[in-house]
């Protein structure tokens, strides 16, 4: 089940229906045995650039934590995103200064059983000795600034885009993840210059 981020509620499709909202948790009917179950909306972003859109706080609205995949660039706009949730970020290769001195190249956590690892480059030769001591459900990665949903061997692999300046013909995107206990994680990007879903199929 995946959401759009201009609706303040999310809703499951067919029999389910919502409970109470916190924040970027919901409390989703999923069947009668199971009862209600707690969906978890994460904010996924990356490659800022220096640039914060303007239509990051409607996308990444109502999120529970929002995540970081670096080169953000410019420092203020950390706490112009922690202002919208709590913020779990990573620093990429143009990230200097003391508030990105301070971030680590990677970053793992763990959100309703779902194990996330953050980095900035997919191609860090770094990158397999931390895959293989977190062991993620989630790997989320930028720098390529082509976004990306894939699952490899198990491993769903996100890279949301860049949310910075324009690119070459690379699109600008951010997105989202939602979790529930005991399902995959679904993810959606949105288009940052036309407004709307962004559409992988095809690409």
């Amino acid at each position: 089940m995946v959401t759009d981020p201009t609706s303040s509620r999310a809703l499951l499709k067919g029999p389910g229906r919502e409970r109470a909202n916190r924040g970027g948790a919901l409390w989703v009917a999923s069947d009668a045995r199971e009862g209600y179950r707690l969906l978890v909306r994460i904010g996924l972003l990356s490659d800022l650039h220096g640039r914060f859109d303007p239509l990051l706080p409607k996308v990444l609205g109502g999120v529970e934590r929002i995540l970081l995949a670096g080169d953000t660039v410019d420092e203020r706009l950390l706490e112009a995103l922690r202002r919208i949730a709590p913020l779990e970020a990573v620093r990429g290769n143009n990230d200097c200064g003391p508030s990105f001195s301070a971030l680590p190249e990677f970053r793992d956590l763990e959100l309703e059983g779902c194990r996330i690892l953050i980095a900035h480059d997919r191609h860090d030769r770094r990158l397999a000795a931390e895959v293989e001591r977190v062991r993620p459900n989630v790997l989320v990665v930028g720098h390529s600034h082509k976004p990306m949903v894939a699952r490899e061997q198990g491993l769903l692999v996100v890279n949301p885009g860049s949310a910075g300046p324009k690119r070459f013909h690379l699109p600008r995107t951010a997105g989202w993840m939602e979790i529930l206990p005991r399902r995959a994680p679904s993810v959606a990007l949105w288009d940052l210059e036309r407004d709307r879903r962004y559409s992988l199929k095809g690409r």
